[in-house]
């Protein structure tokens, strides 16, 4: 494979320490909690709405979402078209319950609704589906790089997680929210880059794409009620749903970006004003996965050549191989550069559960200063940055492709989790107990299905789980509990 020129090493090298400098820079001095957690709580709805989508695009997403559409088709992308369903469920009926000028992270209504007990074990899952999840997060432009520049993985990996680490120590919020906001600008205009070039070397331009795709069967979509079937349409719409309410509505990351707008009616609005920004950068980063398959339809698959020999290298072959110089060096930067902000999100999320929901509410006789609390949230983020360059590490030895490693573990933790927030939010009579023996049950369940023979579509798992917890959540509920001490 064509390695990277001089002027792409030295536009790479540039971009990355651009990258950094924001981050530095960008969060000023954080004295407080507040300001190193929710920016002061002062952030305008416009860049909520671009920090919340960039936590939803990541590097990831660069690499495995084309690979996706490249191999299986279109029916995958229709789990972010019940972004459309998961949104408002988040915005009128979610958000209200958590959005307290008190609260820090998702996990403290937990506390008032059900008791300490609840809220510390929802925020340990936390702590372990998202150290997990940025660990595929850190792997992913690793992968990349070494696929097209022959970097060794172990030196991008530690770059990407040590360094992103690095910045947000510093910055806290501030650094994680305008680095998000220029890596979704670069991350966009990339794949726009990448089409248009695409484009331009099909024979029939546009009408080539879709006779290819057409041909290739890309468009099809099953719309089978067996729960077998790898991606169906019910699967993507009902399943996609609870999946991604795992990551509008339960987990930290995202509800710590709305924590960061200034009212419950800015954050509101934030979520809105995401969804339309939503369309034309979903219309992109799947319409390249189509692209690409009709462009080496006419110019030769480059699996069946034995150049790559992993779904997820199929962008980065493209763009090292069909750039003109000093594009691929911005467009893998732009990789890079995302997953850093995915992962100083991420670390920065883990510190906030960690402070808040145990340091502080554990801690009972010791009392310190902001500035101290400060300081010691900066050492949390650090032990956290290792973690996950770690775990990036493990998430190195999966086989399967990006697209079901992520949505695993995302569903595997999550799916309690969505379970949790909804018999807490909308189910009066569940108590402690029964939310705690619920959670398990549905971890207990979720664990089968991935472990097990059973065949069912990883798209279910998440749904499967939030079912048997609230399901047994109800039903190991003692009758006289009330929704007393339910925050309204």
């Amino acid at each position: 494979m064509t390695q990277f020129s001089w002027l792409d090493y030295t536009i790479f090298g540039g971009y990355f320490v651009v990258t950094a400098a924001v981050g530095l820079l960008a969060g000023g001095k954080q004295k407080t909690l507040s300001s190193y957690f929710l920016a002061d709580r002062g952030v305008n709805r416009y860049v909520v709405a671009m920090t919340v989508l960039a936590a939803l695009f990541s590097g990831i997403s660069y690499l495995a979402g084309p690979a996706e559409v490249y191999k299986n088709g279109i029916g995958f992308s229709l789990v972010l078209m019940s972004f459309f369903i998961a949104t408002p469920l988040t915005a009128v009926f979610l958000l209200p319950h958590f959005y307290q000028s008190r609260y820090f992270t998702a996990y403290h209504f937990f506390q008032e609704r059900f008791g300490l007990s609840v809220r510390l074990l929802a925020s340990g899952l936390f702590i372990l589906r998202v150290s997990l999840w940025l660990g595929a997060a850190t792997f992913a432009p690793a992968l990349a790089l070494k696929a097209v520049t022959g970097l060794p993985l172990t030196f991008t990996i530690l770059c990407t997680g040590l360094v992103s680490t690095l910045y947000t120590m510093k910055g806290g919020m501030k650094a994680v929210i305008w680095t998000d906001v220029l890596q979704l600008i670069v991350l966009f205009g990339g794949q726009l880059v990448i089409v248009m070039v695409a484009v331009g070397k099909i024979h029939g331009g546009f009408q080539g794409v879709w006779d290819a795709a057409v041909a290739g069967h890309k468009l099809d979509i099953s719309f089978s009620i067996d729960p077998r079937v790898r991606v169906t349409f019910w699967a993507a719409m009902i399943g996609g749903t609870f999946l991604n309410l795992v990551q509008m509505a339960t987990d930290q990351v995202s509800v710590q970006r709305y924590l960061t707008a200034g009212s419950l009616k800015e954050a509101q609005r934030a979520l809105w004003i995401k969804l339309w920004m939503f369309l034309p950068v979903f219309v992109v980063f799947y319409g390249t996965g189509l692209v690409l398959y009709a462009f080496y339809c006419q110019h030769g698959d480059p699996f069946a050549a034995g150049l790559i020999t992993r779904d997820d290298q199929i962008l980065p072959y493209f763009v090292i191989t069909q750039l003109p110089a000093g594009l691929p060096g911005m467009l893998i930067a732009a990789i890079f550069a995302a997953s850093m902000s995915t992962v100083s999100a991420g670390v920065n999320s883990l510190t906030s559960a960690t402070m808040c929901d145990f340091y502080q509410t554990l801690s009972h006789g010791e009392a310190l200063s902001e500035e101290k609390l400060v300081r010691r949230a900066r050492w949390w983020t650090l032990t956290y940055g290792v973690l996950v360059t770690a775990f990036a590490f493990v998430i190195a030895a999966f086989e399967k492709n990006l697209v079901e490693s992520v949505n695993t573990i995302i569903g595997l933790v999550g799916g309690p989790m969505v379970g949790l927030f909804l018999l807490g939010m909308f189910t009066q009579r569940a108590d402690q107990r029964g939310a705690i023996l619920g959670c398990i049950a549905g971890l207990a369940g979720s664990l089968y299905l991935a472990t097990s023979s059973t065949s069912i579509s990883f798209l279910w798992f998440t749904l499967i789980g939030a079912c048997v917890t609230m399901a047994v959540g109800r039903l190991t509920s003692g009758r006289s509990a009330t929704s007393s001490a339910r925050h309204q």
